[in-house]
């Protein structure tokens, strides 16, 4: 029996106690549940794992518990990369002072010209080379009073190739080269491959309003450090994109393509197709290529689409004539997948656009809404009119320009072998350069529980599965259960464990939201099905089986915790193993759980793109389920307003 002096304790301390026995901590460390206890060790906390009382008449409290929250990944104030002078202080020349002696080299009025040199190298007669300063009438001197901004990568890199006799790119014999006019018709026309010209603007220097020859040096040296700076900004963009991804949210994981700048300034300095190089930075593949066709084509027909307009406000009711069906019918066509079209052809084929709400009618209406995932009643309201969402054109010129983006966050070249996730199609992709390509619909995170965007290797197929229940799924959902009844997870099979050691459900301090682990077993009720596809990483999530098979007949397919559901995981891990699905079936009839291991890794990417290319190489489009577009517009306009306001 609990004293009277104990049951009276504040529900402000209560709720701090349930959330410090929440956080974890080191060893002896005090927490604030300590300190209002008067405790002093670790030690002497309540045990998480509570010794099972007799049986007993005992008086029940009433208690309310503040109750943790493991929180979601979140979404950032995207901070755009800062801009700063390029300072190039001291040029200096290399030159090979020729075949000389070290007594020649010593006695040489000019040595004191030469840097570093190790003379206990020196043999009687070696080439040598080494650094002087330029001469005065250098116009390169200008280029220490030149202000030009850059981020710091390429003002590093440009800094390094002048300071070291790197040659005029652009200025030649006191003017513009024709070199540097390709150079800027490349940078007008890079929203020809999705980036913002306005973001690489360079202006031709004004020789006429010059009023001596060293102010024509010192415009053209203006003009040469910006050239340079906007040409390497432009082809560290076309490599690895505007926006650094982890900066857009804790969904984004993914280490930026590296690009040498140095190799690249030294590339423009010999070549003798400058745009040619410049746009070869731009990802090298089809997908992209595909891409790229359907901006110019998008940009080139100027043709809206039409709009579909709704009179008043809509309420259909099953039975009812109503202006608004034509255009009802209009909006499920054009914004229904091609598959919901095939099942459909015969009722759009057989309306004849009248106003009657018949019985198809409401079936078609209803099959929608149950792709959408809506509420599945065949009344047409402001939810189902909201759901159509027509786009313009240039709504889908937006969304090429982020696939474009997005694409030159991944690999140019994605592997002979690989699965490719597009997590707003709801679909998975399979290529074998060797062997069959598929595809296949998928069920991926909802909007509150997202999948993440990464890229990882396939390693393991592991059949009849534990289900290891993410704390974040335990905290949030099934806490309260826990609190009321605390034997929830043995009456439900779950299997706990607490330092590695099996333990009761109903043995679990609950109120103090303890560190333990919990998994269901396998079997016909596994959250996994019968089979999961890993690629170990640090989001805890792969593909696997789901009993859930009535979510792939909807459209609208973002409801699961964030892991990636499968339509026919046998299918995908036949192919993985490089096994028939013969063997697949075999091992799942064994009952055990099992881990394979796949033959040789290969890579997973793990996407998100709301325009993307067919096998036939035709652009889709998706919806943005997860708002990831309107978070990159952010991000593009931060970067943009960042380079313009340098």
């Amino acid at each position: 029996m609990r004293s009277k002096l104990s049951v009276r304790v504040s529900s402000v301390a209560l709720a701090v106690a349930v959330s410090a026995a929440f956080v974890p901590s080191a060893a002896n460390a005090l927490t604030l549940m300590d300190i209002l206890r008067g405790r002093e060790k670790e030690s002497q906390r309540a045990p998480v794992v509570q010794p099972q009382p007799q049986a007993q008449p005992q008086k029940q409290v009433q208690r309310s518990y503040s109750a943790p929250k493991v929180a979601p990944p979140k979404y950032y104030t995207y901070r755009a990369d800062s801009m700063r002078l390029i300072d190039i202080r001291e040029i200096r020349d290399p030159v090979v002072t020729g075949s000389i002696s070290p007594d020649q080299a010593d006695a040489d009025e000019t040595a004191t010209e030469v840097a570093a040199l190790d003379q206990g190298s020196m043999t009687d007669a070696v080439e040598m080379e080494t650094t002087v300063a330029i001469a005065d009438d250098d116009p390169r001197q200008y280029l220490a009073d030149a202000r030009v901004k850059a981020i710091d990568d390429v003002a590093s890199a440009i800094e390094d190739y002048y300071s070291n006799g790197g040659e005029l790119l652009w200025v030649q014999d006191g003017v513009v080269s024709q070199k540097a006019r390709a150079a800027m018709r490349a940078l007008g026309n890079a929203d020809d491959f999705g980036l913002e010209p306005d973001n690489y603007l360079v202006q031709t220097p004004d020789l006429i309003s010059a009023e001596s020859e060293d102010d024509e040096k010192a415009a053209l040296m203006q003009f040469e450090l910006a050239l340079s700076a906007e040409v390497l900004s432009y082809m560290q963009d076309a490599r690895r994109g505007r926006v650094d991804p982890n900066r857009l949210s804790e969904f984004h994981d993914l280490k930026r393509n590296p690009v040498d700048l140095g190799e690249a300034i030294n590339s423009l300095a010999v070549t003798n197709d400058v745009a040619g190089l410049m746009e070869s930075y731009n990802p090298q593949n089809t997908f992209f290529e595909d891409l790229k066709a359907e901006l110019a084509e998008l940009r080139r027909t100027k043709t809206e689409v039409e709009p579909i307009v709704f009179t008043g406000r809509v309420f259909i009711r099953p039975g009812q004539t109503d202006e608004n069906v034509p255009s009802l019918v209009k909006a499920i066509e054009r914004k229904a997948s091609p598959e919901f079209k095939i099942d459909h052809a015969d009722t759009f084929a057989a309306y004849d656009g009248g106003d009657e709400y018949t019985p198809e009618l409401v079936a078609l209406v209803k099959d929608f809404q149950k792709a959408e995932g809506l509420y599945v009643d065949g009344i047409v309201g402001s939810n189902t009119v909201k759901a159509f969402d027509v786009e313009t054109n240039d709504d889908r010129a937006q969304k090429v320009v982020d696939a474009m983006e997005r694409l030159r966050w991944l690999p140019d070249d994605f592997g002979s072998r690989y699965v490719l996730i597009n997590q707003p199609a709801f679909r998975v992709y399979y290529h074998d350069d060797n062997g069959e390509s598929f595809d296949m619909g998928v069920v991926v995170g909802n909007p509150t529980n997202q999948t993440y965007f990464f890229r990882d290797e396939i390693e393991t197929v592991e059949f009849n599965p534990y289900w290891g229940i993410p704390r974040s799924i335990v905290v949030n959902e099934y806490l309260p259960k826990l609190r009321a009844n605390p034997s929830y997870f043995d009456q439900i099979g779950y299997e706990v464990s607490y330092n590695g050691r099996r333990v009761s459900s109903s043995s679990v301090n609950w109120a103090a939201a303890p560190m333990v682990d919990v998994r269901q077993p396998p079997g016909e009720r596994n959250a996994l099905g019968q089979l999961k596809i890993l690629f170990p990483n640090d989001h805890a999530i792969y593909m696997h089986d789901t009993p859930q098979k009535s979510y792939f007949e909807r459209d609208m397919r973002a409801l699961s915790h964030g892991c990636v559901r499968l339509s026919d995981p046998n299918k995908m891990a036949a192919a993985v193993l490089g096994v028939p699905e013969a063997d697949i079936e075999a091992n799942i009839a064994t009952g055990q759980n099992m881990p394979v291991d796949v033959p040789e890794k290969f890579p997973v990417y793990v996407t998100y793109f709301t325009a993307w290319p067919d096998a036939d190489g035709n652009i889709q489009y998706y919806d943005d389920v997860y708002e990831r577009d309107m978070y990159l517009k952010r991000a593009m306009d931060a970067e943009s307003e960042a380079r313009l306001g340098s």
